[in-house]
């Protein structure tokens, strides 16, 4: 269940991503859905080792470098996925910027911890 609530989070993030970002375009709820379950394949490989390779990059930066990996990982996202683009890599820069504000926020809002630990 909270994959799934994860995932509608996620989806609903990149919708409104979109209202607030010219050239970060998301045609839909569906496609939002579909993008959400790409961005975090994306994520989960190429951008995990990408990170990697630029770990003295991102310590220099203080970590800055971050978006620039996040902002590539979107566009390589909207290059698979149809109906969804980042036309430009400023639309990319702010659209992981806001795409990390609203996802944290919203997973706030709905008290969604992602490393809940019990001791039973």
């Amino acid at each position: 269940m909270k994959l799934l609530i994860r995932w509608l989070v996620s989806a609903i993030s990149l919708l409104i991503v979109a209202y607030f970002v010219p050239g970060f375009v998301v045609h839909g709820f569906i496609v939002a859905l579909i993008a959400a379950i790409v961005i975090g394949f994306v994520n989960a490989t190429l951008g995990f080792m990408l990170k990697i390779l630029t770990l003295p990059l991102s310590f220099i930066t203080l970590g800055l470098f971050l978006i620039v990996i996040n902002a590539l990982m979107l566009k390589v996202a909207a290059a698979i996925t149809p109906g969804f683009e980042v036309r430009s890599w400023t639309a990319g820069f702010l659209g992981a910027i806001l795409l990390t504000v609203v996802s944290a926020f919203l997973h706030w809002l709905i008290g969604d911890k992602r490393r809940e630990r019990q001791y039973e």
